[in-house]
């Protein structure tokens, strides 16, 4: 699941492969922009924002992406064979002599201008992974609606960006409350704690190839989809339940005996 940590390590490996390099080939298989013909360019640069992807190309336009749930660039060598999925999956194509970019399953794709990049990523709260982190304005974010449960400010990227459901479920595991419980309501001290682990948390993985919060490699997770195995710090079995919009990707999961606040 795409969330700040995983955006920053694709951006890391397109940044490598593209920017610097004439485009030799370009394919954007969306409809808006089928027609549209970027080679002869020069990428400039791959540059992360929260689960945003902007890939800065010569003469003021920007490719923003967005990986959403199961969004995915592959990155692959001349004559190498493209194994992200079928072909009809694929939704840009990026090439150089050197590298060939290919974007599947790309829920968010658009081609605009660089000066208007603030249209697609000007809401997003600091970046934890980002030059633009400020630990204060995030904190002040997530305090700015106190009855809002805190797994729902946690997710919301206009507080802070990067957290998605697996960070969210873990975050609240580590303080100890329920993601249900309101923001309000949460102990004093305890919404900064959170703000400074959530940081932590997404730097120690921002180079992992698996997210581990546990320090542990042959359980890496705390709570994020065990349900209903055993919790590792007491044993009760770990629950989930839907939050947010129905949707399978805000399904979140908690252990009723190590987290206080209200449940489902």
């Amino acid at each position: 699941m795409p969330e700040g940590d995983t955006v920053h390590q694709a951006a890391r490996r397109l940044h490598s492969a593209l920017a610097g390099e004439v485009l030799t080939r370009s394919d954007l298989r969306v409809p808006k922009f089928a027609t549209a013909d970027l080679t002869g360019r020069t990428v400039l640069d791959v540059t992360p924002r929260g689960k945003h992807l902007l890939t800065r190309i010569e003469g003021g336009l920007t490719l923003h992406s967005h990986l959403r749930m199961d969004g995915s660039w592959r990155v692959f060598a001349p004559g190498e064979r493209w194994n992200g999925g079928p072909g009809h999956q694929i939704r840009a194509i990026l090439g150089n002599t050197h590298r060939t970019a290919v974007g599947y399953r790309l829920p968010v794709l658009e081609l605009l201008r660089t000066a208007d990049e603030h249209k697609a990523v000007g809401h997003l709260g600091p970046d934890l992974l980002g030059p633009d982190w400020d630990p204060d304005r995030a904190l002040q974010n997530l305090l700015r609606d106190p009855g809002r449960s805190i797994g729902e400010a946690l997710l919301d990227q206009r507080n802070l960006a990067g957290i998605g459901n697996v960070y969210k479920s873990e975050l609240c595991f580590l303080a100890r409350v329920t993601p249900w419980l309101p923001v309000g309501e949460l102990p004093e001290g305890l919404p900064a704690r959170l703000v400074a682990a959530a940081k932590r948390v997404l730097e120690a993985n921002r180079d992992r190839p698996a997210r581990i919060t546990t320090g542990r490699r042959d359980q890496r997770l705390y709570v994020y989809g065990r349900a209903p195995r055993p919790c590792l710090r007491c044993g009760t079995g770990i629950r989930s339940a839907d939050q947010g919009d129905g949707s399978r990707d805000r399904i979140t999961y908690w252990c009723p005996t190590c987290q206080s606040g209200p449940t489902p």
